[in-house]
């Protein structure tokens, strides 16, 4: 009698778990379908469904055999709408993404780094130049009361368009406080640096300037040469590729990895660059 107790409590112990995966996993699909076109689609399955069950209850024999042979071939047709969402979770699922998530936090700096980095991108092989400050610890409100302020949220298509020549805001610095574009136009503290390399102007010079007073990062678009500059703690990287752009940012905004020192490896390379 124990023997079957001690069985059944064991089956209901891995009915409990085999419920509870299933929830979960049927809770990270709806997480990844939601806000894109497959909820659409979705219902629109779920409305096939009641129909089908519908015809089957008042036996509707024609419109049950019609639903008959939509499900029958409906597996590809799921296969076929699908493709995209499927894809993108096969993707995340071979790096490990699917059932991890991400803090807010950890959100917010890749919607902020993502959106410069398109602009960025954009203002480069336009060779307009550009100035943006990303405000860390330190506020940087003396900065932005400098400037117009435009407390806006931050897309690649209104940073962009703040740096195009002849318009109002084009000259000085924008500066990005979390999502928010606080303020443009803003005019920021020249680098007195006697190494810096002759060939930097104004910008350039600003850009290492602000990260000199405080612990600020700023990007630079040349507008002579389309190259960009990343500037932290007085010294720069001059025409840093995207992929170690990315990979700077993310390492000094996001709260968990934030640099505990002055002095990393990633200059070393580099340090020629602001001495000319």
């Amino acid at each position: 009698m124990d023997y079957f107790a001690g069985l059944t409590l064991k089956n209901s112990i891995k009915d409990i778990v085999d419920v509870l995966i299933v929830s979960y996993i049927i809770y990270v699909l709806i997480k990844m379908v939601r806000g894109t076109r497959a909820v659409q689609l979705l219902r629109g399955i779920f409305l096939l469904v009641i129909t089908w069950a519908l015809s089957t209850w008042l036996n509707l024999y024609t419109l049950k055999w019609l639903m008959n042979q939509m499900f029958t071939f409906g597996i590809v047709t799921v296969l076929i709408i699908f493709q995209p969402e499927l894809r993108r979770a096969l993707e995340q699922l071979g790096r490990g993404k699917l059932f991890t998530r991400a803090s807010p936090e950890e959100q917010d700096v890749s919607h902020q780094i993502n959106e410069v980095i398109k602009s960025v991108n954009y203002l480069a092989r336009r060779k307009i130049g550009a100035l943006i400050v990303f405000e860390r610890n330190t506020g940087l409100n003396d900065y932005i009361e400098s400037g117009i302020k435009m407390d806006s949220r931050l897309s690649s298509e209104l940073l962009s368009n703040v740096f195009i020549p002849n318009t109002p805001l084009h000259d000085g610095a924008v500066i990005i406080r979390g999502n928010q574009i606080m303020a443009a136009g803003c005019y920021l503290p020249l680098s007195e640096n006697p190494f810096i390399s002759k060939e930097l102007g104004t910008r350039h010079r600003a850009a290492i300037g602000i990260t000199e007073v405080c612990d600020a990062i700023s990007v630079v678009v040349s507008e002579e040469t389309g190259q960009v500059t990343l500037a932290i703690n007085g010294q720069i990287v001059r025409d840093i590729k995207e992929e170690s752009l990315i990979s700077k940012l993310f390492e000094e905004l996001r709260p968990q990895f934030k640099a505990k020192t002055t002095e990393w490896a990633f200059w070393k390379r580099k340090e020629g660059d602001n001495r000319g």
